[in-house]
């Protein structure tokens, strides 16, 4: 018994250093990343939506959807909170690929994702930007070609939501933004540090080698997979993804897995089904599958 004991406490040890090892090493990018996703949300969102509702006076035609992919890129707002500013733009008469790269860019990446991001190392950020902006650049395209005179939405029951930023004083209402976004994602935060001090004392690098590593499809397929299940929340996959690259990793497999990631989140998919339906849903899917997969072979292609 006393054996038993010693090894368990032998093991929490070990894995304790790692979870400090990581904490110390990704930490500060959160709390910059929270830090700058509420300065962005607190004064600059609204800003940012009457930008993109203004581009209905240009006529910009197809090119219209680079601006739209990176307001949706700068929006800080979860897919919960845009579904409902892209029914009120569809309402105004905004086109239908626009809303779509700007809604296929927002469900990807955010301000506070893009700092997280920077723990990963400029090569992986730089993966994370191009791949996500030019997946909305590809969905705007589909849309514009295969539903150019039809309605691929349906916003039917979708409202604005009324902000809750609205406190008189500024620093007050930052700060209330700020914490929201500590309780939002404080706890998946330290359950990736807990899963990736995990994998680093039980799962053998040379195993995710083989996984994850070389220029093999099987490797970009087995991360666009695991990013369904494993995303929750941006902030807890980082430490995770830190790790898998640490141990070998591609370049192309964390691609895949940080676009099928946050693109079937269960809380985004739930509202993207109402206002898609079935059969443009199972598109969707589809779409960030095969763009998942052409992407991280590409990559490994080119690194």
């Amino acid at each position: 018994m006393r054996e038993l004991w010693t090894i368990i406490c032998r093991e929490i040890v070990y894995i304790w250093y790692y979870f400090e090892l990581q904490l110390g090493q990704i930490f500060l990018y959160w709390i910059i990343g929270m830090a700058i996703g509420s300065l962005v949300s607190v004064f600059a969102k609204d800003r940012i939506h009457k930008l993109f509702a203004g581009m209905q006076k240009k006529k910009w035609g197809l090119l219209g959807i680079i601006p739209a992919c990176l307001l949706g890129i700068a929006s800080p707002l979860c897919m919960y909170g845009t579904i409902p500013i892209a029914a009120s733009f569809r309402k105004q008469g905004m086109r239908e690929d626009w809303l779509a790269a700007f809604m296929m860019a927002s469900v990807l990446l955010n301000p506070q994702l893009i700092i997280y991001s920077a723990a990963l190392g400029p090569a992986a950020l730089a993966v994370r930007l191009i791949t996500c902006f030019l997946c909305g650049i590809c969905a705007g395209i589909l849309i514009h070609v295969f539903f150019k005179d039809r309605e691929f939405f349906n916003f039917t029951g979708f409202t604005e939501r009324e902000s809750r930023d609205t406190h008189p004083n500024l620093l007050i209402r930052y700060l209330l933004n700020f914490w929201r976004n500590v309780k939002t994602t404080g706890g998946y935060f330290l359950l990736g540090i807990l899963l990736s001090a995990l994998f680093q004392r039980y799962i053998p690098q040379d195993l995710m080698v083989d996984l994850f590593g070389g220029n093999k499809a099987w490797g970009v397929l087995m991360a666009a997979t695991i990013g369904v299940p494993l995303y929750a929340c941006g902030g807890g996959t980082i430490p995770l993804l830190r790790s898998w690259l640490s141990d070998g990793m591609s370049l192309g497999s964390a691609a895949a897995f940080m676009i099928t990631g946050p693109a079937t989140k269960i809380t985004n998919l739930g509202a993207l089904k109402i206002c898609m339906g079935w059969k443009r849903f199972a598109l969707y899917i589809l779409y960030v599958l095969v763009y998942s997969l052409v992407s991280g072979l590409l990559i490994n292609r080119l690194f």
